[in-house]
């Protein structure tokens, strides 16, 4: 349907290239873009009556831009609270993960990830960035449609209501040696690079929510000779390239040991790196990688809580912003579903690992968590309240336990995901008083996870 002209009127904005929220700020849109913002307070602005407003529609607390997700696997979203019992590392978590890849075929994947996405509505994110590589049956064959797996991924998307950005992995091989897939990641592979290209190219959806990019899964995935194909892929069609980078020592130990450098030499020898890649983790960088990152002007998609969940370190955040690199962020395996807490944890990680305060500033991760992101999608007019931009409006209240007393400039570093009231995304609301306006989201949530969830 198409997206009758509305008029919001924010308690408090963030408006971009400042420091601070505006208060009371007019925000026209039509047809799902930002066509005027008006600061009403602004000084030497002469009142106007109450009257000339009585037809916008109010937005009581602070009014942000749509959150962006860089980084997700939706049905990790069902180890949620079951891998925290015992002891082990990402190795471990991995095989529980597994377990539950093997469960799921086209109609159980829709269910689970609509549910999922509209939790990420309900999270402020109004976009969101799916690294896709669970491409074929259990037993590895092809199903009839061989893209069947990611078309449930973009009709789950419009059932939530937020854009989304299908990054479609290659992953061919169970190390760096090259080992074949076996077991549950058999449904991952295409045989080689040239086959995967072949699929991706015939899923082209023409949805106006969803964009197709290209993923690497990481160096252990796809063999050296076979990366630059990936990337002539995504570089041919001018669409965004994401891959796994030194999430683990090992990764790093495994690849020094087989081709003689790290993952990023070995990325950059190849030319994956560039301004169009976003590298997700990047937890264990040498410095040589970090220049080899900031000089190839690839971004970094820091995941905190996933991190931290999996035992896998903390990630040189400040170094890498002042080197230049574009920082944005994503939930991963979902852990939590909140971009306020993956947006704070990069600030005090870094005091965790300096012992200082005040690395980060608000509109710095602010600015991660929505511009950037956005950008690192392909959808780089998104993520900002002015005029020409998408229509993407997250309003999260100044009155909850978390938030009451904090003055709006603080709202950012102190609300959760459990604050946002309500959520606009190209034009149309999708979240109102905290509810999804079409997905019961606790239901289908609960409904999904147990038939995909191993006995």
């Amino acid at each position: 349907m198409p997206v009758t002209p509305t008029r919001w009127l924010a308690e408090y904005a963030w408006l971009p290239d400042l420091a601070q929220p505006t208060p009371d700020v007019l925000i026209e849109t039509d047809g799902g873009r930002i066509t005027g913002v008006t600061a009403l307070a602004a000084p030497g602005r002469p009142s106007a009556g109450v009257d000339v407003y009585a037809d916008a529609v109010p937005l009581p607390g602070l009014t942000l831009p749509g959150l962006s997700n860089v980084h997700s696997h939706a049905f990790h979203r069902a180890l949620r609270g079951r891998t925290h019992g015992g002891r082990g590392d990402f190795f471990s978590w991995r095989d529980r993960m597994y377990a539950v890849a093997d469960r799921l075929d086209p109609d159980t994947y829709l269910a689970l990830a609509r549910a999922v996405y509209a939790e990420m509505a309900l999270a402020g994110i109004t976009c969101v960035g799916e690294f896709h590589y669970l491409h074929r049956r259990p037993d590895g064959g092809a199903y009839d449609d061989p893209n069947a797996m990611g078309a449930a991924l973009v009709e789950a998307a419009a059932h939530a209501g937020i854009r989304l950005t299908l990054l479609d992995a290659c992953y061919l091989s169970a190390g760096v040696d090259g080992r074949p897939l076996a077991g549950p990641q058999r449904r991952f592979g295409d045989g080689d690079a040239a086959r995967w290209a072949q699929r991706v190219s015939a899923l082209q959806p023409t949805d106006a929510h969803v964009r197709v990019g290209a993923a690497v899964h990481s160096v252990r995935a796809v063999p050296a000779d076979q990366l630059g194909t990936v990337a002539d892929w995504a570089r041919d069609r001018q669409a965004p390239l994401h891959v796994h980078l030194s999430e683990q020592p090992a990764e790093n130990d495994e690849c020094r040991a087989v081709h003689g450098r790290t993952p990023t030499a070995l990325l950059a020898e190849r030319g994956v790196l560039g301004p169009d890649t976003t590298a997700v983790h990047a937890t264990h960088p040498t410095s040589a990688d970090v220049t080899s990152l900031a000089d190839s002007r690839t971004g970094v998609c820091l995941c905190p809580t996933t991190e931290r969940d999996l035992a896998d370190g903390i990630g040189p955040a400040r170094r890498m912003a002042d080197a230049g690199i574009r920082l944005s962020l994503g939930s991963d395996s979902h852990a939590v579903i909140d971009l306020f807490e993956e947006a704070r944890a990069v600030e005090l990680d870094e005091r965790l690992r300096t012992r200082r305060r005040g690395h980060f500033t608000p509109v710095d991760l602010l600015t991660a968590a929505t511009a950037t992101g956005h950008a690192a999608l392909g959808w780089a007019d998104a993520g900002r309240i002015a005029v020409g931009a998408r229509a993407d409006l997250v309003t999260v209240r100044l009155d909850s336990a978390r938030t009451a007393g904090v003055p709006p400039v603080g709202a950012f570093f102190a609300a959760s995901a459990a604050d946002v009231e309500q959520v606009v995304v190209d034009g149309r609301m999708v979240v109102a008083e905290g509810r999804h306006l079409s997905v019961d989201v606790p239901a289908e949530l609960a409904a999904a996870i147990e038939a995909v969830t191993p006995s």
